[in-house]
C-alpha cells in the first residue's frame, strides 16, 4: 500500500512538472484568435525602404511574417525590404499548440530605391542605377534564331526560326527598347512609326487580322516594366498591354537567359495560346563576336529514317522523316525515307531544309555529295519545277550569305522512281569559308506547293 500511494505521489509530481513545462514552452500556448494577433512596424534609420516588424501579440508563440514583396521572414522582430514604391500587404501568422491565427496590414512605401535593385539581371537589362538613360535594346538581326515560334512549353521553337536578317522588310530591326532602374522603371519603345505584328492579334492595336504585318503605330510614352519570379523562372512584364518589338497580344515575357550583351525572351500568343514565340535581343550597338569555325572533313549521312545525326532545319517547308518508302524500288529499296512538301504562298517560295555545320567543310578532303530522290508525277511541273538544287553557303555572312554562295542544280526528268543525283564542288576544292548546307526542291521564286521525297543523303569520301 506504502508502494502504491509512493507510485500515485511521484505520477503527481511528474505531471506538475509536466504542465510547468508546457506553460513556459511558448509554442504549447491556448489557441490564438486573429483579433489578438496584432504587429507594428517602423522604416529603419538608415533606410525609409528597409521596414522593421515586431510582434504585439499578447501571450506567447511562433512568429512568421509574409511581407508582401515574395520574402518572408520569422522572430518576435523581422526586418523586409521593400527596394520599389507600392502597397504591401504584409501579414503575421502566430503559431501555437492549439492551433494558428493571422493578421495583415498595408504597408506603403513612397520611393522606389534603385540601388537596392543592383542584382545582376537589373544591372543587366538595365545598366543599373546610376546609368541615368537606361539601357537600350535592339533584336539581333544578323544572328539566325533571332525569331521564332513553336510549342509554347517547348524550350526552343521548333517550327520555324527566323534567318539572319529575314525580316529586314518589316520595320522590326530599328525598334529600340529602353529599360531604365530610374525614372520609376521607365519603359521606352522607340519603333519609329511602325510595328511588326503577329496578323491574327493585329487587331490589339488597331489594325486587321491576318497575316504577320507592318502596322502604323505610335507607342504610349508612360510605359514601366517590372521584374518578376515565379515557380523558378524570372519574367519580364510591360504595363499598359506594352510589348518588346514583336507584337503578340501579350505583355509578361518568360526570361530564357540575360547576361551583359544577351537578352533571351520567350512570350505567349493572345490569339493563339498553344504557341509561344521567342525573341532574341542585343544591346544597341553590340556585335557579337564572330569566332572562326575549325576546317574538319567529317562523314555526313542521313537516312531520314531517325537514325541520322544531321540537324537539319525545315525553312518554311514541311519535312516529315522516318516516312513509309512510296516505292521501295530500283534504287531505293529503303523501308523508312522523308517527305518534303513545298508549301503554297508567297511567304514560302524560299522553302528549303538545310543545316549549319559546327565546322567549316575541308572540300578539299570532300566534295561530291549524294542523294535520291523520288518526284511524284501528280505535281504540276508547269508552276512547280522539277529540280532539286545543292548550295553551300557562309553562315557567319547571314542574310547576304546567298551572294556568295556555290550552288550545284539538277533537272529530274524521270517521275515516280528513284534517282540518285550527285553534287560536285571539286571546282571549289580551296575554298574554306562553307559551313552550312542548303537542300532545295521544285525551285525557288514562286509560291506553288509540290510534294517530294528524299533519301540517303551523304558527303562522298
Amino acid at each position: 500500500m506504502k508502494k502504491l500511494f509512493n507510485h500515485i505521489i511521484a505520477l503527481l509530481l511528474l505531471a506538475t512538472v509536466w504542465s510547468g513545462c508546457k506553460q513556459e514552452d511558448p509554442e504549447l500556448g491556448p489557441a490564438p484568435t486573429s483579433d489578438i494577433v496584432k504587429f507594428s512596424y517602423k522604416p529603419s534609420q538608415d533606410n525609409p525602404n528597409v521596414i522593421v516588424f515586431k510582434n504585439e501579440t499578447p501571450g506567447a508563440g511562433r512568429a512568421n511574417w509574409d511581407f508582401g514583396n515574395g520574402t518572408t521572414g520569422s522572430g518576435e522582430s523581422s526586418t523586409g525590404a521593400f527596394p520599389t514604391a507600392g502597397d504591401y500587404n504584409v501579414t503575421l501568422t502566430v503559431f501555437t499548440s492549439g492551433g494558428y491565427a493571422s493578421s495583415s496590414q498595408t504597408v506603403h512605401i513612397a520611393n522606389t530605391n534603385p540601388k537596392m535593385l543592383d542584382g545582376p539581371e537589373y544591372k543587366a537589362l538595365t545598366g543599373g542605377p546610376d546609368d541615368a538613360d537606361g539601357k537600350t535594346w535592339v533584336i539581333e538581326k544578323d544572328y539566325p534564331g533571332h525569331i521564332g515560334v513553336g510549342p509554347i512549353g517547348d524550350p526552343t521553337p521548333s517550327w520555324w526560326s527566323a534567318p539572319a536578317n529575314d525580316k529586314a522588310a518589316e520595320g522590326i530591326y530599328d525598334d529600340e527598347m529602353t529599360f531604365n532602374l530610374n525614372n520609376n522603371f521607365q519603359y521606352i519603345y522607340n519603333n519609329h512609326g511602325n510595328t511588326f505584328v503577329n496578323g491574327a492579334n493585329a487587331a490589339g492595336l488597331g489594325g486587321v487580322a491576318g497575316g504577320d504585318y507592318t502596322l502604323n503605330y505610335n507607342p504610349p510614352s508612360n510605359l514601366t516594366w517590372s521584374l518578376s519570379e515565379q515557380g523558378g523562372k524570372k519574367y519580364i512584364t510591360i504595363s499598359g498591354g506594352g510589348f518588346i518589338a514583336y507584337y503578340t497580344g501579350v505583355s509578361r515575357y518568360e526570361v530564357l537567359a540575360i547576361s551583359e550583351n544577351e537578352l533571351y525572351l520567350k512570350v505567349g500568343d493572345k490569339a493563339t495560346p498553344a504557341n509561344g514565340w521567342w525573341l532574341r535581343l542585343v544591346p544597341k550597338g553590340y556585335s557579337r563576336p564572330k569566332e572562326e569555325k575549325p576546317l574538319k572533313a567529317l562523314d555526313l549521312k542521313d537516312s531520314f529514317d531517325g537514325t541520322g545525326k544531321i540537324s537539319w532545319v525545315a525553312e518554311n517547308i514541311d519535312l516529315v522523316t522516318n516516312y513509309d518508302n512510296p516505292g521501295p524500288f530500283d534504287v531505293n529499296p529503303s523501308t523508312k525515307v522523308a517527305k518534303y512538301t513545298r508549301k503554297a504562298g508567297n511567304d514560302f517560295q524560299y522553302g528549303n531544309l538545310q543545316v549549319t555545320l559546327d565546322y567549316r567543310l575541308d572540300l578539299s578532303q570532300r566534295n561530291k555529295f549524294k542523294i535520291k530522290v523520288l518526284l511524284p508525277g501528280y505535281n504540276n511541273y508547269s508552276t512547280v519545277k522539277p529540280t532539286v538544287a545543292l548550295k553551300l553557303q557562309n553562315s557567319l555572312e547571314g542574310g547576304n550569305a546567298w551572294a556568295s554562295q556555290k550552288e550545284v542544280v539538277h533537272e529530274v526528268s524521270a517521275y515516280n522512281r528513284w534517282v540518285e543525283l550527285e553534287f560536285n564542288f571539286s571546282s571549289i576544292s580551296d575554298v574554306t569559308k562553307y559551313d552550312k548546307i542548303v537542300l532545295q526542291l521544285g525551285g525557288e521564286g514562286h509560291p506553288n506547293p509540290g510534294t517530294f521525297f528524299i533519301d540517303d543523303f551523304e558527303l562522298e569520301k
